[in-house]
């Protein structure tokens, strides 16, 4: 006989969980209790937000289910953060949420929330266990769920007295031998259709992706002499100096990059959903159809058509497509001067252009690509600071790249914490702006209780200037709830044990990262920069 909180963690270890993160709560102290003599390491968070965070970016980092554990009510609501992020970028996860008593239900009892309700738009799957021996059913259904099709969030609710409940129950059974499908009939098909074209493109993007699809995709471009074009954010999956690379289709995307969606005469999307970021509102591409031809592959058969009218699909995971399409010999089309164009447009963008102030963006960013190393993994939340990042940065490796396609501000520093963890030999860069941090630089605390030594990069230009960029378009010179008044950054990092220094020319950015680096704590370098660059193409007069 167990209690219900050991059962469940006893599950978690057999799916090989290592780590979760949490906010303790008194609805689910049981698990806290099979959490004191097991193996997991156990996350103790600043807040929700940042646990839903953390889970989310770890399940980026692995391609299995983050796992979170929050209490119920406010824990819960804080957590929704993370789970949207999780849902819209597709990243596998588990949010164990605390639940009052079975027999308190529909009372409104204290912090009672109807978390079917509640999360039933933005999770897969939501769920609360009634009974102490089905634990182990759960919890396997959740991480099927979690990682099937597109993958995305599971929320399961756990009553506090189903978790302090006792049962004799068997633990989970191994997974089952999943037999792949032979894909190469369907990439012969793919590849017959794109060979008609004069003008293809490959984009990529979703999830599932992994080091070898990567390189897949590297020999695939080459043998066909494709250009590939990185969806929203997925700039990691093809390294960026590869001379098929040709950029990536982000908020402020390369023009030349734009016009050659729109000139396409036909596109092959491998794993991206071709939201409205990748396709500018929905314009580079129409939904009511244009005269080029989609062929589209992705892991849910839901989303084949939810938007797109492809001529050709495939319902399949994007790197099982990938190994198949790079298995098959050249198909004869000659598109060089298409490619070399493609290649030449992207190169182009990444000469700096110039802003005012001392400290240049473009500048830092350049020196961080050209000297960190190509393992480093660099986070970023939301904010017009992201887009020198996009722009200037070169992504070497797969998955050196963690920051929301969902855009939700305060996600870089949790995501930089879960990265440092996972991964303590490499070097962790997270790029946030003053804003964005804001959001959750509570959780330094949490960095340095565990031990994680990410290397913050604050730009600080007194605003949220995404908004205020925003303002100057729509209503100029009319400044209203977009000032921000704030504290100095790199005091607060020492206040908490780590380091911390203030750049305000950019040729003292070198010796200020360096010494951050050589600290061996978590490190946070303010770079004061002049307000009125607010983007990578924008001054303000």
């Amino acid at each position: 006989m167990r209690h219900g909180g050991r059962i469940l963690v006893e599950q978690l270890s057999r799916l090989g969980v290592e780590r979760v993160f949490s906010v303790p709560g008194e609805s689910f102290l049981a698990v806290l209790d099979g959490l004191h003599d097991g193996a997991i390491a156990n996350v103790v968070c600043r807040h929700e937000g940042g646990a839903a965070m953390m889970a989310e970016a770890h399940g980026k980092l692995t391609g299995r289910p983050g796992v979170a554990f929050v209490t119920r009510g406010p824990g819960a609501t804080n957590a929704s953060a993370g789970v949207h992020v999780a849902r819209q970028d597709s990243t596998p996860m588990v949010l164990f949420v605390g639940q009052i008593a079975r027999s308190d239900r529909d009372r409104e009892a204290f912090q009672e929330v109807d978390y079917r309700a509640m999360f039933g738009g933005l999770a897969k799957w939501v769920a609360e266990i009634d009974d102490t021996a089905r634990i182990p059913e759960y919890v396997g259904r959740a991480f099927e769920v979690a990682m099937s099709g597109r993958p995305g969030p599971v929320v399961l609710a756990l009553p506090e007295d189903v978790l302090s409940g006792h049962a004799e129950t068997p633990d989970l059974g191994p997974a089952p031998e999943r037999l792949a499908p032979d894909l190469s009939g369907a990439a012969g098909r793919i590849m017959a259709r794109l060979a008609r074209a004069e003008r293809p493109l490959v984009v990529v993007g979703g999830p599932h992706w992994s080091q070898a699809a990567a390189a897949d995709l590297a020999r695939f471009a080459e043998n066909q002499g494709l250009p590939v074009a990185a969806g929203f954010r997925r700039q990691d999956y093809m390294d960026n100096r590869h001379s098929h690379y040709a950029g990536d289709l982000n908020v402020g995307v390369n023009p030349r990059l734009a016009e050659r969606v729109r000139t396409a005469d036909a596109i092959l999307a491998i794993g991206t959903r071709l939201g409205d970021i990748e396709t500018q509102g929905y314009t580079l591409l129409s939904p009511a159809g244009d005269d080029k031809t989609l062929i589209h592959v992705h892991s849910d058969p839901d989303e084949i058509g939810r938007v797109w009218r492809p001529e050709l699909a495939a319902v399949a995971p994007a790197p099982a497509m990938i190994s198949a399409l790079a298995a098959l010999d050249p198909c004869g089309a000659d598109w060089s001067g298409w490619t070399r164009d493609a290649r030449a447009d992207y190169e182009g963008w990444l000469a700096p252009k110039e802003t005012p102030g001392a400290v240049k963006l473009e500048r830092v960013i350049g020196w961080l690509s050209e000297n960190l190393p190509e393992d480093a993994i660099l986070t970023n939340g939301a904010g017009n600071y992201a887009g020198w990042l996009h722009r200037y940065f070169r992504f070497k490796g797969f998955r050196t790249q963690l920051a929301p396609t969902s855009g939700s501000m305060g996600y870089g520093f949790p995501a930089a914490i879960a990265a440092a963890l996972a991964h303590p030999g490499r070097a962790v860069v997270c790029l946030a702006g003053d804003g964005c941090f804001q959001m959750t630089l509570n959780e330094m605390s949490t960095a340095l209780q565990h031990g994680a030594a990410p290397i913050v990069i604050v730009v600080n230009n007194g605003r949220y200037g995404t908004i205020r960029m925003h303002q100057e378009r729509h209503f100029p010179g009319r400044v209203s709830g977009t000032a921000l008044a704030n504290p100095d950054f790199a005091e607060f990092a020492r206040a908490y044990g780590g380091h911390g220094e203030v750049v305000e020319r950019d040729a003292d950015f070198p010796a200020a990262f360096e010494r951050a680096r050589e600290s061996g704590r978590p490190a946070v370098i303010e770079l004061r920069v002049d307000p009125a660059a607010l983007s990578t193409g924008q001054v303000l007069d």
